[in-house]
């Protein structure tokens, strides 16, 4: 598919290159014809200081032929790569095949590093001293800015190190998790529940559900109403991992604790996404990252 959106912009910037190394050439070509090379030394007439006078010198045959196989140079450029407008070039160099190929030299050259950890269960992985080192390198490159050097995490980024999945901590489901990424999406709930007191009520409820401070009477009353929030979370409130749905009753709170929070999810919902990763890691470097976020919260294999 084209960047370009109109038919316009390609004979627009065509125009320009090519436009650009003609009136190069026929300045080239002028200048060269206003002096005669056989003749130095004349004056043009103009005079500073009472002693700096300007000379008519011809340029110098080396600087004119360095600027004609420029010239020379840029058009075959432009006949061999895109450069001219929606021109493919001859060699049907793209931006993207380029990286593709250095990918797939990148991924052939370490390959063998990663042979020896393919086989090896996650949890064996997780015990391996050198796994571990490249491991961390790879969290470092493509999981720390969202969930921290440390993995644990901030606001809105689950914490790693802790036994709180949202889809689950076996290697398997990290696996996953990392391959594919994971879409975690609340519907706005208020409507379900009923009015603002309602909704007021049912957050009560929920902070109830941790042991967190809450007023008893409104949580009473908002127990029935969260039948509405019991088809994701669950009747006990203790969430579901096949759908990403938080357990609500371990004091753990993703997108912040208390009233005012958990009443702007009811109303408001919330989308989450961790983009996934399988196309720019290989199923050996997955293999050997699950295995390292694994080692978060399995402190018995970290020793």
């Amino acid at each position: 598919m084209s960047d370009f959106t109109s038919s316009f912009w390609p004979i627009f910037i065509s125009a320009i290159v090519i436009g650009g190394i003609i009136f190069c050439l026929v300045v080239l070509f002028v200048t060269s014809k206003s002096h005669d090379p056989r003749h130095t030394g004349q004056s043009t007439g103009h005079v500073y200081d009472e002693d700096i006078v300007e000379m008519n010198n011809p340029m110098p045959r080396w600087w004119m032929w360095m600027f004609i196989i420029t010239c020379i140079f840029g058009v075959a450029y432009l006949f061999l790569y895109p450069g001219l407008g929606t021109y493919k070039g001859a060699f049907g160099w793209t931006q993207v095949n380029q990286y593709e190929k250095e990918i797939k030299e990148s991924n052939d050259r370490i390959a063998p590093i990663y042979a020896a950890f393919t086989a090896m269960k996650a949890e064996d992985v997780a015990q391996d001293a050198k796994a571990m080192a490249i491991g961390e390198r790879l969290f470092m490159n493509n999981c720390s800015q969202c969930h921290g050097s440390d993995a644990h995490g901030s606001r809105g980024f689950p914490n790693l190190t802790d036994n709180d999945w949202l889809y689950g901590g076996a290697p398997e489901a990290i696996v996953e998790s990392i391959t594919n990424g994971r879409h975690g999406m609340m519907p706005p709930m208020a409507a379900a529940v009923g009015g603002p007191d309602d909704v007021k009520d049912v957050a009560q409820y929920v902070l109830s559900l941790s042991n967190s401070e809450h007023d008893v009477n409104r949580a009473a009353l908002g127990k029935d109403k969260f039948t509405s929030c019991a088809a994701c979370h669950g009747a006990d409130g203790k969430g579901n991992q096949a759908i990403g749905a938080p357990n609500l009753t371990d004091d753990i709170w993703l997108h912040g604790a208390g009233e005012a929070a958990i009443i702007d999810r009811i109303n408001n919902g919330k989308s989450n996404q961790m983009p996934a990763q399988g196309t720019r890691l290989t199923p050996e470097q997955i293999h050997v990252l699950a295995a390292y976020v694994w080692r978060f919260s399995n402190s018995t294999a970290a020793q």
